[in-house]
C-alpha cells in the first residue's frame, strides 16, 4: 500500500521549492515542477533568465534538489529538462 501519493509529493516538493523562487525570480526567472516519476526523480524546468544563465547547474545542486530532498528525503535525484 502506497502511503504518498503523486499529488501529495507535488504538494510537498512545491512547498519545499517556496524558499528557494524569490531569489530567481528576483534575478527574472523561476522554475516549474513538470513531473516526478515512479522512480523518485523530480523534474524541473528552467523558466525565464534561468533558462540560460551558467548557474543554473549550481542552484539546481546547490539550491532546488538540497530544499527539496532536505524536506522529502524519499526524492532519489533532481534533474532539469532543459537549460544549460
Amino acid at each position: 500500500m502506497q502511503t504518498t501519493t503523486k499529488e501529495d509529493l507535488l504538494l510537498r516538493i512545491e512547498d519545499a521549492l517556496s524558499s528557494v523562487r524569490p531569489p530567481l525570480v528576483v534575478d527574472g526567472g523561476n522554475v516549474e515542477v513538470v513531473d516526478v516519476t515512479d522512480d523518485m526523480c523530480v523534474k524541473i524546468r528552467w523558466i525565464g533568465m534561468c533558462e540560460t544563465c551558467s548557474m543554473s547547474a549550481m542552484t539546481l545542486r546547490a539550491g532546488i534538489a538540497e530544499a527539496i530532498r532536505g524536506k522529502i528525503p524519499e526524492i532519489e535525484r533532481v534533474e532539469a529538462v532543459n537549460g544549460i
